[in-house]
């Protein structure tokens, strides 16, 4: 599946902390001129557990 845009976020670093992710995800997406998709992403993303987030996350940026 192809993310809502062409962003790339490098995870590693995170050390699986769901709001350090969350954050690296928002700054990528403001930085990349998609602060239309910022709110969206985190009452997605904060609507459900750990995986949920990370699918979320996937499903706005590509990841690495």
């Amino acid at each position: 599946m192809e993310p809502k845009t062409n962003i790339t976020v490098k995870l590693s670093g995170t050390d699986g902390n769901v709001f350090a992710i969350l954050g690296k995800v928002r700054s990528a997406l403001i930085r990349g001129g998609r602060v239309d998709l910022v709110a969206e992403f985190i009452a997605d993303a904060t609507s459900g557990d750990y995986d949920h987030a990370i699918q979320t996350t996937m499903k706005y940026v590509e990841v690495t």
